[in-house]
């Protein structure tokens, strides 16, 4: 017991150094000075990989925020086919219609987002840069096809 607290003492005593940061002039913490060090300038909010992280970010909330009316809509149905009736009635308002081409396409550009990132994370590339924009190109490519096909069913 002695030797494994001593032992432990010895792994905190090392990761928590003090040294002195030239980033921000200040001693802290050898576990948080890597964070401080990091620059986020507008550079990085710039490349196609953040925008393709927003619109993935962006798209998941707002599914995430649409399945509960998805669920009251199949509930109604479970209640009976006038409560359907009168809810795919209000349905077809031509705001609903417009909000149902902008659900499809940010599925579409979740799903195409998700498959980007697991081809990144599973698929040997021999160079990151050039492949992750055709990547991005793709993915967006898909979205816009996939939205443009359901709008086009729709008219």
């Amino acid at each position: 017991m002695g030797i494994a607290r001593g032992l432990g003492c010895g792994v905190v005593n090392e990761c928590l150094k003090l040294r002195s940061d030239s980033y921000t002039n200040t001693v802290v913490p050898f576990l948080f000075s890597v964070r401080l060090n990091m620059k986020n300038d507008a550079r990085s909010r710039n490349h196609p990989a953040y925008w393709a992280f927003l619109v993935h970010r962006i798209s998941g909330v707002a599914l995430t925020l649409f399945l509960p009316l998805h669920f009251w809509a199949l509930g109604n149905a479970l209640h009976g086919e006038a409560k359907l009736e009168t809810f795919l009635r209000w349905s077809d308002q031509p705001l609903v219609k417009c909000a149902e081409v902008a659900l499809v396409l940010l599925l579409a550009a979740h799903m195409a987002g998700g498959l980007r990132l697991l081809m990144l994370e599973f698929m040997d590339w021999p160079r990151v840069g050039d492949s992750e924009k055709t990547l991005l190109a793709c993915a967006a490519g898909a979205s816009a096809a996939v939205g443009l096909l359901f709008l086009l069913n729709l008219l």
